[in-house]
């Protein structure tokens, strides 16, 4: 068994379930709100990529950047529509409604494109570089690479502008950062629209990667970040990331030891023992949502 081999593979994987997990552990850790849409978002992230790719002549970077606009658009506009009109109401009323804007936008999905899978065209050639027994293909360098750089650019975003600002502000104390003239619903909206953005370039990456986009394909992803994010400390940001490749190597190693029956069954596994253990997860800390 090549050990670089599956851990290059490992972080391919866990990049994208990375980038949708910042989603989760952003919104939560500004209003406290679990959103399950995010697979969904994911979902049509990745369609947006196929139809800008099929649509017209472009590269992989065009497919990307266009599916992020879309599905900040798509964000914003589910979060006006299903969640701000809630924010005041208890936990149960914001999840059934996570819930059932999945359950419409995957439907939504079917209607438009068919259940059936669909091929991911070739937007640039996938050329294999070999170093000895050791291989890693120019599809996990660009997916490694365009994760890491989305990840850098949050974390410089968050901790250096104004707005990022604003939004550890919030997470900290919404009433403190309203009286200090922060503009909350703004803030929000923000958040639910780089959240989207990252899960719509996931999806992009994913459908490259992988070379297959489906309607159904969010739900699986969306509850692995999920997993990922609780691991990692949910309302963390670095611990999202740290979660999402965890999870990531974690399937590919149960996959490499001939395990690939149970490979979906290990991030609800590592979840439990997460819950059981160290419920606040590995950067998390107790009571204490910290963007």
């Amino acid at each position: 068994m090549n050990i670089m081999q599956q851990l290059v593979n490992g972080l391919a994987l866990g990049s994208i379930y990375a980038l949708i997990a910042l989603g989760y552990t952003m919104v939560y850790g500004i209003i406290g709100m679990i959103n399950f849409a995010y697979g969904e978002i994911y979902m049509f992230g990745a369609y947006a990529g196929l139809t800008l790719a099929l649509s017209n002549y472009v590269n992989v970077y065009v497919a990307l950047f266009g599916a992020m606009i879309i599905t900040m658009v798509l964000g914003v506009v589910i979060e006006r529509i299903a969640y701000k009109p809630l924010r005041r109401s208890s936990r149960l009323s914001a999840l059934i409604s996570a819930i059932g804007v999945s359950i419409f936008l995957s439907s939504l999905m079917v209607r438009m494109k068919g259940p059936n899978t669909r091929g991911f065209p070739k937007l640039f050639e996938n050329r294999i570089f070999a170093i000895g027994d050791f291989q890693i293909t120019f599809y996990q360098i660009v997916i490694i690479g365009v994760a890491a750089l989305l990840m850098l650019g949050l974390h410089l975003f968050v901790t250096y502008s104004k707005t990022g600002r604003a939004m550890r502000a919030c997470a900290q104390d919404q009433d403190a950062a309203k009286l200090m003239g922060v503009n909350i619903d703004r803030v929000v909206s923000i958040t639910f629209a780089i959240g989207s953005g990252l899960a719509g370039a996931a999806g992009v990456l994913s459908g490259i990667y992988f070379n297959a986009v489906q309607p159904y394909m969010g739900l699986l992803a969306g509850l692995k970040a999920f997993a990922a994010a609780v691991l990692g400390g949910i309302g963390s940001i670095p611990g999202a990331m740290i979660g999402g490749l965890v999870i990531g190597l974690t399937e590919i190693m149960g996959i490499t030891f001939n395990l690939s029956e149970y490979k979906d069954a290990f991030a609800f596994a590592i979840l439990i023992l997460v819950l059981m253990f160290k419920p606040s997860g590995i950067l998390g800390r107790k009571a204490n949502k910290k963007v």
